[in-house]
C-alpha cells in the first residue's frame, strides 16, 4: 500500500502551534529580564549563556524542522512519481481492456459474417460480402480493400472487388503489384507496418507500378484444398495503421471465405455448364429462348429492331458417314469458334439449337444489316478448312434471316419465319442466305 500525504492543519490547531511558539518567545525574554529587574540576580554571564543555549535549542528545532520538510517534500514527490506511474499503467490498462474488447467484439461477429458469406452461392455476393467484412470491420472504414481472384490457368491475378475511402481513386494494378505477386508466391499472409522499413520489398519498382500512397498494408491469401483462389487485402497511406492482430483476424475472415468462394466458383461452373452446350460451349436451346423473350420485349419497349439467324451445316450426315461421329464434333467445333469470333463485335446471343442447327440473336440490327452480317459470316464458313482424319475439307451452311418489327409480331413467329427461309435457303441450293419474304 502506499502512504497517503498528511492532511493539511486545520485552524484550530495552527492556532495552538501558534500560541506554544509565541509563549516560548515570550518567556525567553521574559525570564532574563524578571530575574535582571525583579531578584537582582541576572548577569551579563548568564544572560549570554542562556541566549546560547536558547539559540542552540532554536537551531536544533529549526535544523529538525527543516529536515522534517525536507523529508515531507521527498515524501511527496515519491507519492507524485508513483501516481504518475499508476496512471500510465492505468492508461495501458484501459487500452488493453478496449483491445481485448475490440477483440472480443470482432470474434463475436464470426457467426454473423459465416452467415452473411453463405446467404448466396453467387460468387459476385460473395466477394462482395468478404470485402465489406473486411473494410469495415478490420480497416474501420478507412483506406483500401481489394479483392483479388486467380485464374490458374494464366496463373495470374485479376481484380475482382474494391471498397475505398476515397470513391475518386482509381486502381491501376489491375492484376496486382509487388506486394500480391509476393503473397500469390508464398501463399502466406504479409503484414508491413511501415513500407520504408521493409527490405523485403523494391520501393523503386512499387512506384513505377502504381500512383497511390501505400505506407502500411495486410494481406491474407483464399486457399482451399491446397488451391490458391485470390487475394483479400487492405491498405493505408499512414504507417502502423495495421497491427499483428488485424492481420490475425483477416486470415480468420479469409479462410472462411476461400470456402464460400470456393462453393460460389463450383455453382458458377454449374450454372455454366446448365446455360452452355457441352460440346460447342454455346448457349443451350432452353436458355436462348429465354434470353430471346427478354430481347423482344427490350426491343418492343425501346423500340428497336432485333434479327433472328437459322443457320444449318449443309450435308452434315456426309461428315459423320466419311469420317465417323467423331469427324461431326470436330466439325460442330470448328463452326462454333468461327461464329463466336467472326460475330463478336455485334455482341450476339448463339446457341446450339439442336443437332446441326444454330440460332444467332442479332440485338438493334434490322433486317437490312442483318442479311449482310449474315452473307459474312456464309463467307467465312465457306473459307473455312476443317482437317478431318489428315484431309481437308469446307463447310457450308445455309442461313435464313427473320427480324422485329418487318416479318414477325413476336418471338415465337419470329423463329418460325427464320426457320423457313432457312429450309427455302436449302431449296435454292444451300450454301446461301435468305431472308423471310
Amino acid at each position: 500500500m502506499i502512504a497517503r500525504p498528511k492532511r493539511r492543519l486545520s485552524n484550530t490547531k495552527y492556532l495552538k502551534i501558534l500560541t506554544h511558539v509565541l509563549v516560548i518567545f515570550l518567556l525567553s525574554l521574559g525570564i532574563p529580564f524578571y530575574l535582571t529587574f525583579s531578584l537582582k540576580f541576572f548577569s551579563l554571564k548568564i544572560a549570554f549563556l542562556f541566549y546560547l543555549i536558547n539559540a542552540c535549542l532554536a537551531a536544533y528545532v529549526f535544523q529538525k524542522s527543516r529536515s522534517r520538510v525536507y523529508r515531507f517534500r521527498r515524501e511527496v514527490q515519491d507519492l507524485k512519481e508513483q501516481t504518475n506511474i499508476l496512471g500510465e499503467e492505468h492508461s495501458q490498462e484501459l487500452k488493453n481492456h478496449a483491445g481485448l474488447q475490440e477483440k472480443i467484439n470482432r470474434y463475436h461477429k464470426l457467426k454473423d459474417i459465416i452467415e452473411g458469406i453463405n446467404q448466396s452461392l453467387e460468387l459476385e455476393a460473395i466477394a462482395d460480402k468478404l470485402s465489406e467484412i473486411a473494410f469495415t470491420l478490420i480497416g474501420r472504414a478507412k483506406g483500401l480493400c481489394v479483392l483479388y481472384l486467380a485464374d490458374a490457368q494464366a496463373q495470374r491475378l485479376n481484380l475482382f472487388k474494391a471498397k475505398k475511402e476515397d470513391k475518386n481513386l482509381i486502381i491501376k494494378t489491375k492484376e496486382g503489384d509487388i506486394f500480391d505477386l509476393w503473397v500469390l508466391r508464398h501463399t502466406s499472409p504479409l503484414l508491413i507496418e511501415d513500407i520504408k522499413n521493409d527490405f523485403r520489398f523494391d520501393l523503386e519498382k512499387l512506384k513505377s507500378q502504381d500512383t497511390r500512397p501505400i505506407a502500411s498494408l495486410i494481406s491474407a491469401p483464399f486457399l482451399a484444398a491446397h488451391r490458391f483462389l485470390g487475394i483479400l487485402r487492405l491498405d493505408y497511406p499512414l504507417a502502423h495503421f495495421f497491427s499483428q492482430d488485424d492481420l490475425r483476424f483477416l486470415v480468420t475472415v479469409s479462410d472462411l471465405g476461400a470456402v464460400a468462394l470456393e462453393n460460389g466458383e463450383l455453382f458458377q461452373k454449374t450454372q455454366e455448364l446448365a446455360i452452355h452446350d457441352e460440346l460447342t460451349s454455346l448457349y443451350t436451346k432452353g436458355y436462348f429462348l429465354e434470353r430471346l423473350r427478354e430481347e423482344y420485349k427490350r426491343s418492343m419497349r425501346q423500340n428497336r429492331p432485333l434479327s433472328l439467324c437459322m443457320l444449318d451445316i449443309d450435308h452434315f450426315k456426309n461428315y459423320n458417314d466419311k469420317f465417323g461421329h467423331t469427324a461431326g464434333d470436330i466439325v460442330l467445333k470448328a463452326l462454333s469458334q468461327t461464329m463466336s469470333r467472326s460475330l463478336e463485335g455485334f455482341s450476339p446471343l448463339i446457341s446450339r439449337f439442336g443437332g446441326e442447327e444454330f440460332c444467332v440473336a442479332l440485338v438493334g440490327l434490322n433486317k437490312n444489316k442483318a442479311m449482310q452480317v449474315a452473307e459474312g459470316l456464309r463467307e467465312k464458313i465457306e473459307n473455312l478448312k476443317v482437317t478431318l482424319r489428315r484431309q481437308e475439307t469446307k463447310i457450308t451452311v445455309s442461313i435464313g434471316v427473320a427480324s422485329l418489327p418487318d416479318d414477325a409480331k413476336d418471338e415465337d413467329e419470329l423463329i418460325i419465319k427464320s426457320d423457313k427461309a432457312m429450309y427455302a435457303a436449302k431449296q435454292k441450293g444451300r450454301n446461301r442466305v435468305c431472308g423471310s419474304p
